[in-house]
This record gives C-alpha cells, structure tokens and sequence, in this order.
C-alpha cells in the first residue's frame, strides 16, 4: 500500500538539521512500540486515508506505514465501531508473501472526533506504474521472465485471497497498487478497498469514489464494478489489464483521459507471443462468468518457467533448512562428479535424455534457492483451491489488544546496505544504574532504522557494534566505523555526566 519515499535536498550544510528533524516523533502507540514521525508518505491510489507518514517500529529495528481515517462525526463512528473492529481483527489474518502485511490496528477518540489508525508494511522500491514509466523512459521492453514471475506472484495472492472463508475481493488492484522490492518480490496493497466501501460512513464513501473514477485507472476496472456483488471476476478483469500493461509497458490513450477499448484491443493484438495474448484476453472477457478463476490462471501454459518438481523440492529444502547444516548445498555440489548421471528419462520410441550434475550450474541453483525463499516462486499454484478460514478475533481489550505483540518476518541472514549517516542519543535513568540508548541509522537506500536499549557500564561499544552485526542490523564493513562511533559518544557522555547527543557522516 506504500510508496517510495519523496526525494529530500541533499546540501550538505543542512545534514544535521535534516537529521534530526526526519528523526523528530510526533506521536506514539498506545504499547510504545510504533513512533510516527514527520514524513509524508505518498500512498497513490489508496482510498479514504486522510494521511500516511513513515514510522519506525522500535521493536524490528524497521520503517512501517502509519495511516489513519479520520472519524468528524464520533456518533458515526461509535455505530459503526463494532464492524470496523470486525473489519481491521480479520485483516489481521491476512498472510502472504505476496501481500503487503498489515501489521497492527487501533482506535482513538479524541474531543475533535475520533480515528482509525493502522499499520502497514513499508515498500521502498515504489509501485509498478512507477517501473513501468522508467522502464519505457529508458527505452528498454518488458522481461519475458520477469512478465512470468510478476504474474505468478500477483495470481499467487489473489487465489489466497479469494479461497479465504468467506472470499476477500480486493476491487483495487492497479499498476498503483502493486509494489516492487528490490530483490524482485511483488507484493499487491489496498487489499482493505472493498472492505472500506462496505464498512465506513459516507463521508469516506465519497473519497473511495473519488478514487474509483479517477480517470486514468478507470480501465481497471470491469464492465460491472458496482452494478452487481462483488465476486473474484472483477478482479481477474484488473489483473488482466496490469499484466497487459506489464507486457505493453503502457497503453496508449491516445490523448484521451480515459484509456478508450479500442486502445485495450490494439495493445493486446499487439503482443507476439499468442499464448500470452490468449492468456490476457482470457481475464478481459466482457462476460464475467467466462473469465478464469486465479487459480486455474496458475496452471496456463504461458506462466510454465519452473518444473513442477524441481519448485516442491527446492520448498522442501527451504522449509527444512534448520535440519541441514550450513553451506550443505555448497558443499554437497562440490563433492558431486560432474560428469556423473543424476536423472535419465527413458522413451521407447526414441533415444533417452540423460541429465548430468554439469548442467546445473551452483551459482544458478544458489539464486534460484534464495528467490524460492524470497517468495519470487510460490507454491500455491501447485496445491489444490482449498478455503483459508478467517476467523473472528477474539474480543480483546483495547489495553490487551496494544500489549499483544504483531508476528515480523526474521531478519535477514546479512545486511549489505551501507551506513551514512549516525545520529545517537544517550540518557541515564533516574537511579543513574543503566544508560539508555537511542540509535537511528540512515542507510544509502534512503531506508531508516531506530534502535534503542539499555547498557551498563561493562558494555563495550565494539560488543554492541558486534551485536548489531549479528542480528543483521548493519553491515559487517560498517562495525568498527559504529564502534569507534560509539566509543567516542559513550566517553564524551561519560565525562560529561548528564544527557548527549551526536552526530557523524560516513561514506
């Protein structure tokens, strides 16, 4: 649901002041553990969000997306505070690789009105309209490989989506609100849409409209959108259009404001591969009872890149990866003879194949593992549809609901990005035992991470630098630039004896 973060001025005589001002909190949750800060996020086509900034999540160490929906009329809300409960507890079910996770939710009554605000998983890499217009600026075409992959992983959410009990419809999905991270993984946000047009008052009705019939993303959108139930078609339709997009870059309109039929017809005779033509215009069909469901679309011969078996087997190492050593398949490849036979298929009308361990490249099966694992080659179109059962949250506290703590993804093996720029802050507590910490850390993506904790005095900054190496939380390279860092913070608030606050450039 998240974009990439507007660009900031970059004179160096303001990097201080910038600093701090980016690392200024306005508020905090209820529990503590998200602080929202001063930056806007652009949230493109995301209906009845009154405002979007950055937030950090103090627990991960991680940039999340704070949202709220303002609420003028409290007698509204106070109606509709049960279903919008409902609506946010089932949201929280929502998990998949392919789906911008939604991490959190609670409410807020003030005297001014009362709000909603939630928090979402932040996409730095921006959307794929976004990719889409560079890609043509650069005057480069479409991947055919990356075409298929993208593909899977949006047919991948949308059949999670559809076969959950009872079926969410996401009724938004566009160039706008699909999203790219930069290792290749495409997540698909706004999945809350139909869920706001059914549960919120018609003051955000008139935004969600608003956003419906904004005229260049009206071809999105099936002949029917609105005039019946929704069910999984309108979707297949919106999904045919992105990947039509995805493999045209961009459907001219030819001036017009709104992309025109004709235009939709054009692009897609336009396209060589006829399986690929015969794939879109199978989403596209006018009669939403001819369109195939997401799942059946998984098992289209044009989407075929993986063998079958080859997929099962590299999810299986991935799921038992804590029972193998480290390095086993390095190692393993190495020990192999390369020109000894490890499959033969057989044919009794003709000569059989046999495959070697020389044809697999380790390189090539170490990228494949890590995209597998990555979630780039999902599984699901190879299990049968089954229901994914939603169930309805328990009815917490609002006290309870802030103390439970959201499941985060494991962070990653090793942290590659480089550090550069510092910023820390150092306080002692009341009885002066234990000094609290505050780290915040700009990385060269523009992405940000906060870290805070307690030290005693037996800590020594290269054991926390150390530390923070481990848990993934900065490069290897970067440790003794941190280190001596935090050695000179530490020695100038020792001798000081009261609050500190640094600062440091690195490159």
């Amino acid at each position: 649901m998240t974009m990439s973060v507007p660009e900031r001025s970059s004179g160096s005589g303001g990097k201080e002041e910038e600093s701090e001002d980016e690392s200024e909190i306005l508020e905090e949750s209820p529990c503590g553990r998200w602080q929202k800060r001063k930056e806007q996020v652009s949230q493109g086509n995301v209906p009845g969000i009154e405002s979007a900034s950055l937030a950090m999540d103090t627990e991960e160490g991680v940039e999340v997306v704070w949202n709220e929906v303002q609420f003028s009329d409290k007698k509204v809300f106070k109606a509709l505070e049960d279903k919008i409960k409902e609506m946010f507890e089932n949201l929280m079910q929502v998990e998949h690789p392919n789906i911008v996770k939604f991490h959190k939710y609670w409410l807020d009554m003030r005297e001014s009105g009362a709000r909603v605000i939630f928090i979402t998983e932040y996409m730095s890499s921006g959307s794929l309209k976004q990719f889409l217009k560079k890609t043509k600026k650069n005057h480069k075409t479409m991947n055919v490989k990356a075409w298929k992959r993208w593909c899977t992983q949006i047919l991948s959410a949308l059949s999670y989506l559809h076969s959950c009990d009872p079926p969410i419809i996401h009724g938004n999905l566009t160039c706008d609100t699909i999203f790219i991270q930069h290792n290749g993984l495409i997540k698909i946000g706004s999945v809350w849409h139909r869920l706001f047009v059914n549960a919120f008052p018609e003051a955000v009705h008139g935004q969600v409209r608003h956003h419906r019939d904004e005229q260049r993303n009206l071809h999105f959108f099936a002949p029917e959108y609105g005039l019946a139930e929704d069910d999984y078609a309108i979707d297949i339709f919106s999904f045919g259009i992105c990947a039509l997009e995805m493999a045209v870059l961009e459907i001219q309109a030819n001036g017009d404001a709104v992309v025109p039929k004709e235009a939709i017809t054009h692009a897609g005779q336009s396209l060589e591969d006829p399986l690929m033509r015969e794939f879109i215009q199978s989403c596209v069909r006018h009669d939403a009872k001819k369109r195939p469901t997401a799942h059946d679309l998984l098992f289209h011969r044009v989407l075929f890149e993986v063998h079958s078996l080859k997929l099962l087997a590299a999810h299986c190492l991935i799921n038992n990866q804590y029972l193998l050593p480290e390095n086993c398949v390095e190692e393993k490849t190495k020990s192999f003879d390369p020109n000894a036979v490890m499959a033969e298929i057989q044919h009794t009308d003709r000569p059989g194949v046999q495959l070697r361990y020389s044809h697999v490249s380790p390189l090539e099966l170490d990228k494949f593992l890590e995209d597998v694992k990555n979630g780039i080659y999902p599984l699901m179109n190879f299990a049968p549809p089954r229901p994914h059962p939603m169930p309805r949250a328990l009815s917490l506290s609002q006290e309870h609901m802030e103390t439970v703590k959201t499941p985060t993804p494991e962070p990653q093996e090793t942290e590659t990005r480089k550090v550069v720029q510092m910023h820390c802050n150092l306080e002692s507590n009341e009885e002066g035992t234990k000094t609290h910490l505050t780290l915040f850390l700009k990385m060269e993506d523009k992405l940000h991470r906060q870290l805070s904790c307690d030290i005693l005095p037996a800590d020594s900054s290269k054991d926390l630098a150390n530390e923070l190496v481990h848990f993934a939380f900065i490069s290897e390279e970067d440790c003794d630039m941190l280190a001596g860092f935090l050695e000179e913070a530490l020695s100038k608030y020792r001798s000081g004896g009261t609050g500190w606050t640094g600062i440091t450039m690195m490159h």
